[in-house]
């Protein structure tokens, strides 16, 4: 029992560390220093996978169609939705030139869209974007160099953005926007100091489309196709890129229901890449993934071994009537860290979101709630992973929740 206490002392100790120090490398390294240029302009698709919009559809395709990038169409799938999607979508055709629109008639699951819409695609840089998303006008600026430019671009198959939380009105999206920084912007940029990443983000990611063909194209039935893409590709020794200057703004869910589902889906998707790609420890020159897969495996073991240190305290406070303050006092410090984290963190991403560190002070709730909250997912999403059948049928997709006010 000893021996799980330390280790849930001692590792999100140290990945903090080890956090903080490769995003200010990064920052130093890559971001400060700019992107290369856009001296080309290749046409580019962007793919956008409908269920249920009639919301944000119109919305999003409107700022799609504003983008400061001379070449690009814009494909929106329509899988199936139960709303008014494909009255919304066929009103927008007529408004928009740039725009084509694929109907089908069942869910099939969003890598079935997106497997369509590349069909149909006519660039050879396809760029994926949720349905209740903004894209930033110089997204496309950013994001293509990656791919274009000589003795720098050759084996980029993919470069994912940067998502930021444009719903702000209550505590769970506020916790949200300090975690998307932390948890996901800070993390980001350290797995590209190390080479690889362990997964792009659905929301806004850019692909080069022979990648995609080398790679097979998405999984579609898998429920998260951006963490089977992404090591899909780098086993394939596609390179995987993070471009924080390409700002896509993003709902959030606001409910607890609604974060639960979506936690426990991305979580689920986790621990299924992991029971695929295991063999990367059989070929060395996955060497560079290992590390990406070895923290991931450890999260899932940290989430099981915290809840059971925990339970094991309680039942030790409670039958012997006293409190165990060195456990109280390392928790204490491991918070303290995690503070330390979300404001180096925050403090780096204040360059795209100027008014981020405003909400800095919501932070606290981040490790007195979030923490349990995630270990919970983990457990809940274990047996998913582990009990679900693949018989080769698609992955369906449900609505999510996209804020109190949609």
């Amino acid at each position: 029992m000893q021996l799980i206490v330390q280790f849930v002392f001692w590792y999100p100790l140290l990945m903090s560390m080890v956090w903080m120090i490769g995003g200010i490398i990064f920052y130093f390294r890559r971001e400060r220093k700019g992107q290369p240029s856009l001296n080309e302009t290749p046409f580019v698709s962007i793919l956008v996978p409908c269920y249920n919009e009639e919301a944000t559809i119109a919305e999003t395709i409107r700022h799609l169609d504003q983008l400061n990038y001379p070449n690009y169409e814009i494909i929106a799938v329509n899988d199936g939705s139960k709303d008014q999607t494909v009255t919304k979508l066929r009103e927008l055709c007529e408004r928009y030139d740039r725009l084509r629109v694929i109907h089908l008639q069942e869910n099939a699951g969003k890598a079935n869209a997106l497997y369509l819409a590349l069909i149909a695609s006519k660039g050879e840089i396809l760029v994926g974007i949720d349905a209740d998303a903004v894209l930033d006008k110089d997204a496309l600026k950013y994001m293509v160099p990656h791919f274009t430019t000589p003795h720098f671009g050759e084996r980029v198959g993919a470069v994912t953005g940067n998502p930021r939380i444009r719903n702000r009105s209550s505590l769970l999206a506020r916790v949200q926007v300090c975690e998307f920084s932390s948890i996901i912007g800070l993390i980001k940029r350290t797995q590209r100091i190390l080479g690889k990443v362990m997964t792009v983000s659905g929301v806004i990611v850019a692909y080069r489309k022979s990648a995609l063909l080398d790679c097979e194209l998405w999984d579609r039935d898998t429920i998260t196709e951006d963490i089977g893409v992404t090591w899909k590709l780098q086993k394939r020794f596609w390179d995987v890129r993070y471009e924080p200057n390409a700002i896509c703004w993003m709902l959030v869910p606001e409910t607890i229901k609604g974060f639960w589902n979506q936690r426990v889906r991305w979580a689920q998707g986790g621990i299924e890449a992991l029971l695929k790609h295991w063999d990367v420890f059989l070929d060395w020159r996955y060497r560079r993934l290992m590390p990406i897969y070895i923290e991931q495996a450890c999260s899932i073991l940290w989430a099981a071994a915290w809840i059971l240190s925990t339970i094991v305290l309680m039942i030790q406070i409670l039958s012997s009537g006293e409190l165990y303050y060195p456990v109280f006092w390392s928790g204490t410090y491991l918070s303290f860290v995690c503070i330390i984290q979300f404001f180096v963190a925050m403090f780096i991403d204040r360059r795209y979101d100027p008014k981020i560190l405003k909400y800095y002070l919501w932070a606290i709730w981040y490790p007195t709630f979030y923490w349990y909250f995630n270990a919970l997912v983990v457990l809940r999403a274990i047996p998913k992973a582990l009990l679900r059948k693949k018989n080769g049928k698609f992955a369906v997709w449900d609505s999510p929740d996209r804020g109190l006010d949609i």
